[in-house]
């Protein structure tokens, strides 16, 4: 009976929930092909730009959208989704022992138990397809002046 107590008391901390465990905060890692683009992630409180590579530290609940600009090539646009990973399933479920029905309400409200994806964000941006310049269309002829009587 003590053994098991005294594991208990180990693993109670292991199984807290996803927010003490996994934090309301994650970093995005994004990079480029060429680098040096920019990368202007929307859906945060504050929006954020950086110079690729470069790493953004994010509210795990917030709904981001990361667009890549260089000068030269096609914007590329990366809508990134949140999924439960076995980590957070796992701090979220420790619920059910430390946090109780409160702890699930933080975790839900703050994101604490999803990752965003994906992460890394990698794109290898693509040449701007040059212009194409249309013929100038050639002028009507002019009609002279009427004579004057």
């Amino acid at each position: 009976m003590i053994r098991l107590l005294l594991a208990a008391a180990i693993a109670a901390p292991c199984c807290g929930c996803a927010s003490v465990t996994r934090g309301t905060t994650e970093n995005i890692s994004i990079s480029s092909t060429p680098p040096g683009a920019t990368a202007e992630l929307s859906g945060l409180d504050n929006p954020t730009s950086c110079l690729t590579p470069c790493v953004v530290v994010v509210k795990r609940s917030a709904d981001i959208t990361v667009t890549i600009n260089k000068e030269g090539y096609e914007p590329q646009v990366v809508p990134l989704t949140k999924e439960v990973p076995g980590t957070g399933a796992a701090g979220f479920a420790g619920n059910l022992l430390v946090g109780g029905l409160i702890g699930m309400g933080v975790d839900a409200a703050t994101g604490a138990a999803t990752d965003h994806k994906p992460n890394p964000v990698i794109v290898t941006l693509q040449p701007a397809a040059a212009p194409t310049l249309r013929p100038a269309k050639p002028r009507p002829p002019r009609r002279p002046p009427a004579p004057q009587s």
